[in-house]
Parts: C-alpha cells; sequence; structure tokens
C-alpha cells in the first residue's frame, strides 16, 4: 500500500528549450517531453485540490485541445476538431500577430487554459515565468517569447469558451444527491462516507458522443441475498479472493489504485493520502509511450489530445451507468451478508459500482494509443515512482489496461462484471474516437475476448 508523505509542491524546471546553437534566436526545438512536464504540473495541482477523476479528466482534454488548436493552426497535417467534435468552434487564427513560435504557443495555451479552469490553477504561473526563463537563457528573443504568449491567449480564450458552454457549470445548481434507499443500492463507505462523486456528469457535453447512452452496457447481475444466485456467488468470489491475494496481485492492486479520495486513519487523525486520476496515470503513460517512440512535437500533441478525449468520453459513459444502476460495493454487501469485519485491500471510492471506470478508461486510452504506437508496444510505466511504487513493464497498451481492470478486484471494490463489461464499454468508446478524428474502422471488437 502507499505510504503518506507530506505533499510539497515544488517545481524544479530541469528541462526548457533546446537549441541547435545561442545564435539561433528565433526558434528552439520543443519535443513531447514539454507536453509531459505540463500534465505532471496540472497532475500535481489535481492532487492538491483533490481534483475527481472525471473531472480531471475535463481539464485535461481543454487544456490539451488548446495546445493541439496551434498546432492544426500551422501544421496541414494535422486538421482542426471544427466539425469533428461536438459543437467545437472554428477557432480564429490571430492573423495580427507575428514572429511567434507555433509550439511555444502550444505549449503555453495549455498552460494557459490549465490556469484558468483548475482551482489552483495560479499556481501554474510560477511553471510558466521559469520555462519562458529558460527560453531566454537559450537565446530566444524576447519579441518571440511575447507574441507566442499573446497568440497562445486569445487561442486559449476560444477553448476556455467552448469550455464554459458544456453544461459543467450547471451542475452545481442541480439538487443535492441523495443515496436510494434499498438493498443493492449503494451507500457511501468508510472511512469518510464521502458523497456521491459527480452524479449528474452525464449530463456535461462529450466531444464525440451522440449520447451517453450510445454505449450502454448490459445490466449488472442483479442483486440477490439468495446463497444459490448469481450476485451471491460474486459475493463469495470477491470474499474469498481478498483472503489468498499473491504478492504480484497486491502490487498490481497498490499500482492501479488511483484514489485521490483515500484516508489514512491514524485514530483521531485522518490524513489524506496524496495519489493520482486514473486519467492522470494514463496521460502518463501517453507521455511516456511519446517519448520511447520518439514522436515528434506536432503528434505528441495530438496523441495527448485524442487520449484526454478519450478519457472525458468514457468517464461520461461509465458515470451514466454508474448512477442509473446504483449497485452496491462489495465492502458494503460483504460487511452486511457475510463478514461484519471484512475490509478491503483499497479504500472503496465514493460513487456506486458499476461500471468500473479504471476498466472503461483504461480500455479507451489503450486503443487511442494503440493506434498511434501499435499493438505491440512494450513499454515500462513509472508514473507512480514519485508516489513511492515501483515500476512494471507492459508488453502492450492493452495487457495493461487488461492489469488495471483486474486491480480493481484486486483490490476488492469492485466485481467482475463491472470488471469486464467497463471494459468493453471503454473498447466502444475508444474506437469511436478513432472513427470520429481519424475515420479508423472498428479494429478492437475482438481483442481479449470481447
Amino acid at each position: 500500500m502507499k505510504k503518506y508523505l507530506p505533499f510539497i509542491l515544488v517545481w524544479t524546471l530541469l528541462w526548457g528549450c533546446s537549441s541547435p546553437g545561442r545564435d539561433q534566436k528565433q526558434n528552439l526545438k520543443f519535443s513531447s517531453e514539454q507536453i509531459s512536464q505540463v500534465i505532471h504540473r496540472m497532475t500535481d495541482i489535481m492532487v492538491n485540490d483533490v481534483t475527481n477523476p472525471p473531472l480531471a479528466s475535463r481539464f485535461f482534454s481543454y487544456a490539451t485541445l488548446a495546445g493541439y488548436e496551434v498546432i492544426s493552426q500551422h501544421d496541414s497535417a494535422y486538421q482542426s476538431m471544427h466539425g469533428v467534435l461536438r459543437n467545437y468552434p472554428a477557432v480564429t487564427k490571430p492573423d495580427s500577430i507575428d514572429g511567434y513560435s507555433p509550439e511555444l504557443s502550444a505549449i503555453l495555451a495549455m498552460m494557459e487554459t490549465a490556469k484558468k479552469m483548475q482551482p489552483s490553477g495560479v499556481l501554474l504561473d510560477s511553471m510558466e515565468v521559469q520555462f519562458l526563463d529558460s527560453c531566454r537563457r537559450e537565446g530566444l528573443a524576447e519579441e518571440v517569447i511575447t507574441s507566442s504568449l499573446t497568440y497562445a491567449q486569445k487561442v486559449s480564450k476560444q477553448i476556455l469558451a467552448y469550455a464554459k458552454a458544456d453544461k459543467y457549470n450547471r451542475i452545481s445548481n442541480y439538487p443535492r444527491y441523495t443515496p436510494k434507499e434499498g438493498e443493492g443500492n449503494w451507500y457511501p463507505t468508510p472511512p469518510a462516507y464521502f458523497a456521491p462523486v459527480e452524479p449528474y456528469f452525464n449530463t456535461v457535453r462529450s466531444f464525440t458522443l451522440d449520447t451517453c447512452t450510445q454505449f450502454k452496457p448490459a445490466p449488472p447481475i442483479a442483486f440477490s441475498t439468495d446463497k444459490k444466485s448469481k450476485f451471491f456467488g460474486l459475493l463469495q468470489q470477491n470474499y474469498q479472493s481478498s483472503k489468498n491475494l499473491t504478492q504480484e496481485q497486491l502490487d498490481i492492486a497498490s499500482f492501479w489504485d488511483c484514489n485521490p479520495f483515500a484516508l489514512q486513519d491514524n485514530g483521531h487523525l485522518q490524513a489524506g493520502l496524496k495519489k493520482i486520476s486514473p486519467g492522470a496515470h494514463w496521460l502518463g503513460i501517453t507521455g511516456i509511450a511519446c517519448k520511447q517512440a520518439k514522436a515528434d512535437f506536432a503528434k505528441s500533441m495530438k496523441v495527448h489530445t485524442l487520449v484526454s478525449i478519450a478519457l472525458m468520453d468514457g468517464f461520461i459513459s461509465c458515470w451514466d451507468e454508474k448512477f442509473r444502476s446504483n449497485r452496491i460495493r462489495p465492502e458494503t454487501a460483504i460487511r452486511k451478508y457475510i463478514d461484519p469485519t471484512y475490509k478491503p485491500l483499497l479504500q472503496t471510492p465514493p460513487f456506486p459500482e458499476y461500471l468500473s471506470g479504471h476498466s472503461t478508461i483504461s480500455a479507451a486510452s489503450a486503443v487511442i494509443l494503440s493506434h498511434y504506437f501499435g499493438d505491440q508496444f512494450q513499454y515500462t510505466d513509472t508514473v507512480e515512482e514519485r508516489f513511492g511504487l515501483p515500476a512494471r513493464t507492459f508488453s502492450s497498451f492493452q495487457d495493461a489496461a487488461i492489469e488495471a481492470g483486474l486491480s480493481r478486484f484486486y483490490g476488492g471494490i469492485h466485481f467482475m462484471d463491472a470488471i469486464d463489461n467497463g471494459r468493453k464499454q471503454g473498447l466502444q468508446v475508444g474506437e469511436w474516437v478513432l472513427r470520429k478524428v481519424e475515420g479508423a474502422p472498428q479494429v478492437m471488437a475482438s481483442v481479449q475476448g470481447i
């Protein structure tokens, strides 16, 4: 299990701009690493703010869209998302601005968008200052920096207007969600008994989905207290598995935990455990893949954007089902019907059980990454090392996605039908995003028994 370490927001700018020579003042070369560092800093701020997983995907998607829009305005190989994403505007190119760097503007557009959207986005100011100072040290002319920032702000302003129209800001006006009474329904779990997270997320405008129910899964196995029922079989499967976990299974559960709401109960004090969201983990994997494949800046920007879009639409699809089926969590059911002393390996997150969100968004992300880097892309996932967990190596993105789903069973927080059907939904979402953006045919339906 992850140990709690005091979380200190410290940013050391170990990277910056690289140039072939100090005499080249007007142009610097950027790479996927700068994109990853912005994502990394956004993630730190989300950990600080305890940003929930669906909302985190929203922040990532608009920030990456801002960066991608700059690229699409300067490289004909990359089309604008206008006419591709739902209600996406024809973003005006600031033609009155001269002497800027498109790549620098793309990075700054990400920062400018995140600064305005994240609750503690002001913490990105210091990163932006340090980043631009590093560019100055590399010899980039001041007028190029100024023009690039102005360009970024003009694009970001239009993306922020698009974000504002997605209806997320209306959620606060909806009635407070009250857990439904009755056997088999979800109810908040210890130690904090948090209120449900984003019960109205299915009302937010998606990027590619026709409706939030487009990939509605099969219903969950029906709740029953009959010891011969399929549901009680699921219950026993979780309970018995918790007693016989191997070290490998324990490691897998911890590696993919990604629960921003986890608490450590120290007697009279509950301390928050600093963990990233599932979406942040997959964007970390995206950065690893881009660097390993030596993808250029433009391709890296596009891949980060498509993964972010798949995360957002995956969460919308999954959350729509969660608050429709509203199924009880294993922790609650096992304590009530089998063993009142039962405690799962991982803390149960604060929302209904079916579907598994991690299974859904992991499968969707893996579809996107497999499209751009191949079905057998081997890599080492170092994303969780800074949270005290050792790296894990995978032979493909889909292998990682399957393991991420199974981690929820090993952790005792999901039943297997939620994991299997979450994966099915995620594959469908990922394929749909590729179809909308790239015109790609459905190719993953037969993967891993689906």
